[in-house]
């Protein structure tokens, strides 16, 4: 049996029952791709499910508001998704007159949308003849055909480009697509795959040339920067509370967030009271919310952030009350400390 047609056979026994599969409506499965990128299933799932009942069509993702777009996505990361979500939604509804496109052409020109996510949609959706080339295909072909090319490496994009697409079959494009991404994703895992059970395990190169422990080869190295916030839980005289929207480019991009300033180390207590007292006044008491301490982990930084409840003998002009402060979009990491410290 060919290698592409072990993989469908694989698939129709071994896939899971997931809603995008179900459709081949353009707008559905855009919405599902962009939420599983960098996204396990599992993970996206719940997310899906709420985006396409806020959102049923692409009209009702493009008169939503940011903010609604932006708390529904709460949790979820890489936020710069949801804000080319909504661009893209409302795109295809004032310059498209609400048509979603369907084919890689036209698709690939939509704001957040790159080559793997157009190459799916167009062939889940119009059944075009386009290879898919994620991280789980790369990986199933880099072993199965024991290529060494680094992936990190953009030049080595073009020879997983030929390779996709010479095993790709004419007439079952779209389920050799689905079938290769998941057998990536349930059989050929990244680490410790059971290859005693796999379909592939009498020709696969990198099993024969005990080489599947490395493949495929992804040398590139991500340099992290450490980041201290120190956030300031303001608290008036009728009990409300300041944030502010992070409207510069970088993380959290029109999220909000409690006042904070940045520090080069984590700080001690008294210099902590220092600063506040130096930088505002009217201030009853100061207290450092150790127990609220966190570290919080992105693909870049990784941000130590410690909570500050200071109390104030006066009221707050731009204050607001602690009902209207979880309707409104946080960082996942502010949103949990909201949900304990004012529970």
């Amino acid at each position: 049996m060919s290698f592409s047609n072990s993989l469908i056979h694989w698939y129709l026994q071994n896939k899971r029952d997931l809603p995008w599969r179900n459709t081949t409506d353009a707008y559905t499965i855009w919405l599902s791709e962009i939420i599983l990128q960098q996204t396990r299933v599992a993970q996206g799932l719940p997310y899906f499910e709420s985006f396409i009942s806020a959102f049923p069509t692409v009209f009702d993702l493009a008169k939503a508001s940011e903010e609604q777009v932006l708390k529904l996505w709460q949790g979820l990361g890489y936020y710069s998704r949801a804000r080319n979500l909504h661009a893209t939604a409302k795109f295809v509804v004032d310059e498209l007159n609400g048509e979603f496109p369907n084919s890689y052409n036209e698709l690939i020109k939509l704001k957040g949308v790159g080559d793997y996510t157009a190459s799916a949609i167009a062939s889940f959706s119009a059944n075009e003849n386009v290879a898919v080339l994620d991280g789980n295909v790369y990986r199933v072909l880099s072993r199965y055909f024991n290529v060494h090319n680094n992936i990190s490496v953009s030049s080595t994009k073009k020879v997983f480009q030929e390779l996709a697409k010479e095993v790709l079959p004419e007439k079952v494009t779209p389920i050799y697509n689905q079938a290769i991404m998941e057998f990536g994703a349930l059989q050929c895992v990244p680490k410790s795959p059971n290859c005693s059970v796999c379909v592939l395990n009498d020709s696969c190169a990198a099993l024969q040339y005990k080489t599947v422990d490395i493949l495929p080869i992804k040398s590139k190295k991500t340099k992290v920067t450490n980041r201290y916030f120190n956030y300031i839980v303001f608290e008036d005289l009728e009990e409300k509370t300041i944030v502010n929207q992070r409207t510069e480019k970088g993380i959290w991009q029109n999220l909000y967030e409690f006042p904070v300033f940045e520090s080069k180390t984590i700080l001690e207590e008294k210099e902590i009271i220092k600063l506040i007292n130096q930088k505002y006044s009217e201030i009853q008491s100061i207290s450092i919310l150790p127990s609220f301490d966190v570290i919080h982990k992105l693909s870049h930084q990784t941000l130590h952030i410690q909570f500050i409840k200071v109390q104030v003998s006066t009221k707050f002009e731009n204050a607001i009350s602690i009902s209207d402060l979880r309707r409104l979009p946080f960082p996942i990491v502010i949103h949990n400390f909201i949900e304990r410290y004012f529970s």
